[in-house]
């Protein structure tokens, strides 16, 4: 191919197109690749919430208690299918392991910083684009059964009120104030307020940002990595089927398929798809106003243009396998929150999280190839940190040292 960029990004979710967009507005020549368009993987499914408030890891002391318990009943948070196990094995011991109270605290501190500020850090990026459109502040609900659940779940909260995150509390007939749509099951709230807030339509979002990225002279190729193209020891392009672009610099930010195209390259990254579900009710009625997160079911309700979408879950059955009935059927079933909420028809999808093992995302050059970048990794903090990864990974391709220290999402760690 000619025209050949000066920094060829691979892949066009949200930490892609926002590095993409940082990139070319600090003057550089860009050019954006994936297999599909544009926010159409896990950018495309996620809740479209915003939440800085979001620095517990999954694994914390105790889960490897509750999981058994989780696994047999079926009904969720988590599933797994059982022929998958032994190719799971290796990275799920490790994860496990990172739920020991000190390697908690590691992670929260890891992440608070590329998720600090989200709702400022998405303002910024889609400023003066149709994307901009998208994005309100909201605060985040996470609604219990009662008070001695929310006290259940202490340990979370103790991590995010060390790190200066607070939050506000209703009980009773206070719910009902908040959010007159939840049922009388569901009588606690803790608020979670400042800075936080919504996407709505985060596929959508993601095309919009896209789209200002080609109008602004940037390229996209809708084609399927296929290899690396080498020169001399050195990295010079990326194959994609009969066809090569060539770059200067390469960025991976593919998500989930990450470790599998930097397998290319000799590097053994530890990384899972956590395969998380969504079902969409459209043309609701009497459904909540705000994003709010079940949290004995852990699906998350947002509240979007057209429709109500139930987001989450944990499922583990790696990138090729196709969904299965019982995760939808969970999902769904959080519909029973909002008794008075009635819609007109539904849809479904599935989707794969890039899960790190130890949950943390890898951002930085790549081992033994210095003009080769890594943004992904985020785990259940993608469309939250999306922008500010963008902007961290395009000033370190740019030259630029970031303010704080990014040891922590160095790629082999």
């Amino acid at each position: 191919m000619t025209d050949d960029p000066e920094v060829l990004v691979v892949g066009a979710g949200i930490v892609g197109v926002s590095a993409a967009l940082n990139l070319q507005r600090r003057g550089l020549q860009v050019t954006l690749a994936d297999r599909q368009a544009p926010g159409d993987g896990a950018s495309y499914g996620n809740a479209g919430i915003l939440v800085p408030g979001g620095i517990v890891p999954v694994p914390v002391p105790g889960l490897l208690k509750k999981a058994p318990g989780m696994l047999l009943r079926g009904t969720g948070p988590l599933f797994l299918r059982w022929t998958y196990l032994p190719v799971l094995l290796p990275w799920l011991a490790r994860y496990l392991r990172n739920g020991r109270d000190t390697q908690v605290r590691r992670i929260a501190d890891a992440l608070a910083p590329i998720i600090a500020d989200s709702l400022e850090e998405h303002l910024a990026l889609a400023r003066g684009t149709p994307a901009e459109a998208h994005i309100r502040e909201e605060p985040y609900l996470m609604a219990y059964r009662n008070r001695a659940a929310f006290e259940a779940d202490g340990y979370g909260w103790a991590i995010r009120r060390d790190r200066g995150i607070g939050w506000r509390e209703y009980e009773g007939d206070a719910v009902r104030d908040l959010e007159p749509a939840l049922g009388p099951d569901y009588r606690f709230i803790a608020a979670l307020e400042a800075s936080h807030g919504m996407v709505d339509g985060p596929g959508d979002y993601v095309k919009a940002l896209a789209g200002s990225f080609v109008a602004g002279g940037g390229r996209f190729e809708e084609a399927a990595f296929t290899g690396f193209e080498l020169s001399g020891g050195t990295v010079a392009g990326v194959r994609f089927k009969d066809r090569v672009i060539r770059a200067d610099k390469i960025l991976i930010a593919a998500g989930a398929w990450s470790a599998r195209v930097l397998r290319a390259l000799g590097l053994s990254i530890p990384l899972e798809s956590e395969r998380g579900y969504h079902a969409e009710l459209w043309s609701p009625a009497g459904g909540p106003v705000r994003p709010i997160m079940l949290s004995d079911r852990k699906i998350a309700v947002t509240p979007m243009t057209g429709r109500v979408r139930f987001a989450g879950l944990v499922e583990f059955a790696g990138l090729d396998a196709g969904p299965r009935r019982a995760p939808l059927r969970a999902i769904a079933a959080g519909a029973a929150a909002f008794p008075g909420m009635t819609w007109q028809r539904e849809t479904e999808w599935l989707g794969h999280r890039p899960a790190p093992a130890d949950s943390i995302p890898y951002i930085g050059a790549v081992p033994a190839h210095p003009n080769v970048y890594a943004a992904f990794g985020h785990h259940h903090v993608g469309l939250t940190g999306g922008a500010r990864t963008g902007r961290l990974i395009a000033d370190l391709i740019a030259g630029a040292t970031p303010n704080f220290d990014m040891s922590p999402y160095r790629v082999k760690r």
